[in-house]
């Protein structure tokens, strides 16, 4: 049997994040393992649909560390390993291939898994997720022979692989069951503008759209909907993703949509923490639990996991913050909007430059800013994590956005 005095579940970028923080707080050479089931090293996840999809960046300028820092450090890194089970009594880790780990503490980040279509057609190839740098090098190697293709998932992972997909010259078509983009965030202004800016640069909207199947003797050749059909060489589905929990059976670790940890990001088996995706945390700033599925959570996580492992204890306090890159646009936004009364705009929502701030009662709880003045994108995290109130006339009216604070 083997083991470690750590040992990362999950090769994601907790576990690439995790190891730097670890490495600059001291860790000695030998104390820590990540099991990965994945068959590169820790990479960055956000380029998967933006530059590396574009082909504008390489597998070695996404990784999060060099390869060589595992080796120098000391850390075994083990690929296409597989975790079955945890056992929190005895510390050990069952691997597939039925090979014991010891440890002493360990964090669980095996992330999350695409969800996928449910209709007739859907294993054919060229039907496609992506999760994974597997899955992008085979959308890329697709797109390279393709001249038309259909998007599915009105969200963010929907609409930056139609932007790269469009700017390939592929005649892409964005289909989504809401009837706007990314409803469940956007503003209806929003959501016009960048439908808009999408329309000028070729991408098609096909809006509330329901998939009856795809077509094709062996690969995908076209995808029907309730009132019609699209010929095309390539389909991406981003759907949404589902929390991968299925190895925590009869460990005695709560889960429910995703790995229950309190505001600490610790289970209630000692020793054991969860961070990424797949934690289901209690937000000590909105009062409410939340599982996040973006960079900024996995990292921030990361690195407050690592601290942990080595005896800091401290609740995990972070403002939800996630970012995007469509055609030349980029964009951030932080905080949560459900339960917002009232969403005021800073500059023109028809043009790229503006910003939408959500307020409860008094409160900010959410920001959004694309190019805008500087002062906004430094207040927007500061107000909401003061919790902030504001006065919501002012912040629309005023030229200076700090004269809004009450």
């Amino acid at each position: 049997m083997t083991g470690s005095k750590f040992a990362i579940v999950g090769g994601g970028m907790v576990a690439g994040y995790a190891a730097k923080q670890l490495v600059e707080t001291g860790l000695k050479s030998g104390e820590l393992t990540i099991l990965s089931a994945d068959t590169a090293i820790p990479y960055e996840r956000p380029p998967l649909s933006k530059s590396f999809l574009a082909g504008k960046d390489t597998e070695e300028g996404i990784r999060i560390n060099p390869e060589d820092f595992y080796r120098e450090h000391g850390i075994e890194i083990r690929l296409g390993c597989t975790v079955t089970r945890v056992d929190p009594n005895q510390k050990r880790l069952t691997l597939q291939s039925g090979e014991k780990c010891a440890f002493e503490k360990v964090v669980i980040a095996t992330g999350s898994r695409p969800r996928t279509l449910s209709v007739p057609g859907a294993s054919l190839a060229g039907v496609r997720y992506l999760r994974t740098l597997d899955d992008a090098k085979a959308i890329r190697d697709l797109a390279a022979g393709a001249k038309r293709a259909v998007v599915i998932g009105g969200g963010f992972i929907g609409m930056e692989v139609a932007s790269v997909l469009a700017q390939k010259g592929i005649e892409t078509t964005l289909a989504m069951r809401e009837d706007r983009a990314w409803k469940q965030f956007f503003t209806p202004e929003m959501s016009a503008f960048f439908e808009g800016y999408f329309s000028a640069r070729g991408v098609r909207f096909r809006k509330s759209a329901a998939i009856r199947q795809m077509r094709g003797q062996h690969k995908v050749e076209s995808v029907e909907f309730d009132d019609g059909s699209i010929s095309c060489e390539l389909v991406v589905a981003g759907i949404g993703a589902e929390p991968v929990t299925d190895f925590l059976g009869g460990s005695g670790i709560d889960v429910n949509n995703g790995v229950v940890v309190n505001e600490f990001l610790e289970t209630k088996a000692p020793g054991i923490l969860a961070a990424g995706d797949i934690a289901n945390y209690p937000d000590v700033l909105f009062g409410k639990r939340r599982r996040v599925e973006h960079w900024d959570n996995a990292l921030s996580q990361a690195q407050h996991c690592a601290k942990a492992l080595t005896g800091e204890r401290a609740p995990f306090r972070h403002v939800p913050y996630f970012f995007s890159d469509v055609f030349d646009l980029s964009y951030e936004f932080w905080g949560d909007p459900e339960g917002a009364s009232r969403v005021v705009h800073r500059g023109d929502p028809a043009t790229n430059s503006f910003s939408a701030w959500w307020v409860k009662e008094t409160r900010l709880v959410a920001a959004f800013v694309m190019n805008r003045p500087g002062e906004e994108r430094d207040l927007a995290p500061v107000w909401i994590e003061k919790q902030q109130s504001v006065d919501a006339g002012r912040l629309a009216k005023e030229t200076n956005p700090a004269a809004a604070a009450a």
